[in-house]
């Protein structure tokens, strides 16, 4: 026991920064995660998604069609906790300390066989700077799929390379690799290469395997795979990359065209030489690949979108930078097994593929997620390699020290209000306020100014399963004065008063209607300045950031006898 002093340590630290506080940092669930909330909470109640589809390959949700893996999940949580921050993320922060324990075994195994290093101070390290990972923190605090993703593919991993002396655990490699692609789309693409890679690399040590072994580990693979090819050659699997590809991006005719325009060949063979699809496509993956390596995304400012990352905070530390510098210099240059090399650089390299060749794929930390682990290998090595020289590594862990502190301070101070227009904060707040007050109202409108409000409100209001599933998508129509036509369930109805500025408002709501309102429509902060509602409203209820800035506001119009 005493040898994994330092692992229990590390998951103690992982636990401690993935679990404190769950349910109150991030500051909201975003839309995805009331999407996941209320897609488990549906398969509880009905064993069938939102939509009516029972036992889905793929959840059928309001913008995608989404894997399954992570929504089946959360299913016994939601349970637990109800559509509820522990309900929705507490697997992710499950999945992101396992992914620390794995880590410190895949590290250790290619330590012992591969690198012949007799300390076990990398796999320490390597655990360690999982645990603190500002990039790995983000994901396991959130209902994101990928910190499940990056469990089962380091795992499978693990139990490949254990499976050369011991056949059996190829059968669990083989599982959790299989299982990798049905938490995450990047991991479709991923993982089958991966998997590929493994048996050219590997073949040698493979086929002295018991033939038995390999053929079950072989059939096993292609039985757990084939329901989830099926579901993207022929049901909704494909639909969301269809959609972000690059291939797909609207705006490529326009810009090929008005690059033709202004080229003085016109649109002659020479003209359609130089500007073309396959030139554009070509220009965007390599620019996202380029991207992804940038010390912009991985050191500086990481992915701008506040879910993915936090404010001024790249993907790693600063100063991982030196310790990735040493690594990649010390590692490819040691007399290390080739194999071994080889694969990491094929994982550094394939992992930004699948990012690479969707729009905007270049800083997007979800979809590149999967080069996490051989990144901090290599900073583990790095880090390992500095170690021989006292002062190089206390200098190295002071200044980290200080990053860290700085991020946690950043991270648990500031974030909450910097992020909290990212993270949807206030939906739950207006719809417990209309809950409460329901009663009052014949007709209740949520305003779909800004986002979709379908699923924050049936996730929020924790509307029964089985009805949302008979109207939902909400086909039903009517018009309702000042808003035109409108889809409605029951009483609850979506739109938005058209052509109509705050102060008409009162014109089209009367006592008996209650409007959930955004701040971008009404323009003024009615907090602040409550005696600027218009005097026909009654102001019922202002939700506000955690900031104080307003986020929704809840009127109705005033009867005659208020007036």
């Amino acid at each position: 026991m005493r040898k994994y002093w330092f692992l229990i340590l590390a998951i103690f630290l992982a636990s401690l920064i993935r679990f404190y506080k769950l349910d109150a940092v991030p500051v909201s669930m975003f839309g995805d995660e009331m999407d996941v909330g209320y897609q488990a909470y549906s398969i509880l109640k009905t064993g069938n998604d939102y939509y009516g589809n029972s036992m889905p390959l793929h959840f059928h949700s309001l913008a995608e069609w989404r894997t399954p893996l992570y929504l089946y999940s959360t299913v016994p949580t939601v349970a637990i906790f109800g559509i509820s921050p522990l309900g929705v993320r507490l697997p992710a922060a499950f999945f992101g300390v396992l992914g620390v324990v794995s880590f410190y075994f895949l590290v250790k195994i290619i330590r012992e066989n591969y690198l012949k290093i007799e300390s076990s101070n990398l796999e320490n390290i390597a655990s360690f700077m999982l645990a603190i990972s500002p990039w790995h923190i983000q994901y396991s605090r959130a209902a994101f799929e990928v910190t499940e993703l990056l469990f089962l593919l380091i795992a499978g991993l693990y139990f490949f390379l254990v499976g050369f002396n011991k056949s059996k655990y190829l059968l669990l490699s083989t599982i959790f690799l299989a299982l990798a692609p049905w938490v995450y789309s990047t991991a479709k693409l991923f993982v089958p290469a991966l998997v590929i890679a493994l048996v050219l690399l590997f073949w040698k040590r493979l086929r002295k395997l018991k033939p038995l072994s390999l053929s079950v580990s072989l059939v096993l693979y292609v039985l757990i795979s084939l329901p989830l090819i099926f579901s993207i050659l022929f049901g909704g699997g494909a639909q969301r990359f269809n959609y972000i590809n690059v291939f797909s991006d609207p705006t490529i005719e326009h810009e090929i065209g008005v690059a033709r325009e202004v080229d003085k060949w016109g649109n002659s063979i020479f003209s359609r030489a130089f500007h073309n699809k396959f030139e554009v496509w070509s220009e965007a993956i390599v620019n996202n690949f380029l991207k992804s390596y940038s010390t912009n995304f991985l050191f500086v400012d990481g992915d701008l979108n506040l879910r993915h990352s936090i404010e001024d905070m790249g993907m790693f530390y600063k100063i991982e930078l030196v310790a990735l510098i040493v690594g990649l210099v010390y590692f490819f240059s040691a007399k290390f097994d080739k194999k071994i090399k080889i694969f990491l650089l094929f994982w550094l390299i394939a992992g930004v593929i699948p990012a690479a060749i969707t729009r905007d794929g270049g800083s997007h930390a979800t979809r590149l997620i999967l080069v996490l682990p051989p990144f901090l290998f290599l900073i583990s090595y790095g880090v390992w390699a500095l170690s021989k020289k006292r002062i190089l590594l206390l200098s190295y862990l002071l200044a980290l020290s200080v990053l860290f502190v700085q991020y946690q301070h950043q991270f648990w101070v500031h974030n909450p209000s910097y992020s909290e227009r990212w993270w949807h904060y206030g939906w739950q707040g207006a719809i417990d306020v209309i809950k409460s007050v329901e009663d009052k109202y014949d007709k209740i409108v949520i305003s779909t100014a800004d986002e979709p409000p379908w699923i924050f409100f049936a996730a929020a209001y924790k509307y029964p399963p089985e009805r949302w599933q008979q109207s939902f998508p909400l086909d039903n129509k009517v018009m309702l004065n000042g808003f035109g036509e409108i889809s409605y369930i029951d009483k609850f109805y979506f739109g938005k008063p058209v052509g109509l500025e705050l102060y008409d408002w009162g014109k089209v709501l009367d006592d008996k209607t209650l409007y959930l309102a955004s701040t971008k429509e009404v323009r003024v902060n009615l907090i602040r300045e409550p005696e600027r509602t218009p005097g026909d409203l009654t102001l019922v209820k202002a939700i506000a950031f955690p900031s104080g800035e307003p986020a929704f506001y809840l009127f109705s119009g005033r009867g005659s006898d208020e007036n």
